[in-house]
């Protein structure tokens, strides 16, 4: 019977886990690779990876703005623990940089700054890799006017972009999936926004991924038939437990997911 998949996605600041909320304010969660090792376990179906700190601007030695890059030290330490299709994004701005995240067994690697700033790169990652393993990224905030514009640096840089105009070029330079993120509902676990996921999957042919603000199994499930998402991520939902967000790893069972998607 099909059933979307279920991905959590988790995110990396340095060599920890953390977990953010508006992409801001990120809390300390502990080692990944303990995480890793709880949801090959639970038998998850994918595991996204994104660092946070990668394409966000800081300031370095003599005030010059620096990005941290890819940790890969990090990245091998995750792959060699990890059972299930993994997938790395954050600071990946060539097709070198990707080359060497497959050669340390990332299965795909997810392009959002460096997509919007050289969406070149999406085509020719495709034509050298193949579609399947490259996945655009796109985080999106809602204007006031009600309209959404794409982010990109984490976040932090409003670039004036319609998401649904940017899906549809991503997906025509060969991008194979789209996960799509709204900034606002990070963390809040309050559900996806179901209109932005929406726009984006109704738009394109490829698979969407929802992300950004599952709290509950029937939000996941929210985003499948009111989102029309083709699988659904979430971080909070797998890393929290409580009123309190206690940390506690955690993951559907295979019966627990049968019953929320039976009928899909």
């Amino acid at each position: 019977m099909f059933r979307p998949r279920v991905i959590p996605c988790l995110l990396l600041k340095g060599d920890g886990l953390v977990k953010t909320i508006g992409f801001d304010n990120p809390r300390y969660l502990g080692d990944p690779i303990n995480a890793v090792r709880i949801f090959n376990e639970k038998e998850a179906d994918e595991l996204i990876f994104l660092n946070i700190e990668a394409s966000r601007p800081r300031r370095g030695l003599f005030g010059r703005l620096s990005r941290t890059g890819i940790p890969l030290d990090v990245v091998v330490r995750i792959s060699r623990e990890c059972m299930m299709p993994l997938t790395y994004g954050g600071g990946v701005r060539s097709v070198d940089d990707i080359r060497a995240l497959f050669g340390v067994g990332v299965e795909k690697v997810a392009l959002n700054t460096a997509a919007v700033e050289n969406p070149g790169l999406v085509t020719e990652a495709c034509d050298a890799f193949g579609s399947q393993s490259i996945i655009a990224s796109i985080d999106a905030r809602r204007r006031p006017g009600g309209e959404y514009e794409v982010f990109t640096h984490g976040g932090t840089n409003g670039t004036g972009m319609d998401p649904v105009s940017l899906a549809v070029e991503l997906e025509a330079r060969g991008a194979g999936e789209i996960i799509i993120t709204s900034v606002e509902h990070d963390g809040t676990m309050q559900g996806y926004d179901l209109e932005l996921t929406r726009r984006v999957a109704d738009s394109v042919g490829i698979p969407v991924i929802a992300c950004g603000g599952a709290g509950s199994l029937a939000d996941l499930r929210a985003g499948y038939d009111d989102g029309n998402a083709s699988a659904l991520a979430a971080g909070s939902l797998f890393v929290y437990h409580g009123r309190k967000r206690a940390v506690l790893i955690s993951y559907p069972s295979r019966s627990e997911l049968r019953a929320v998607f039976g009928g899909a």
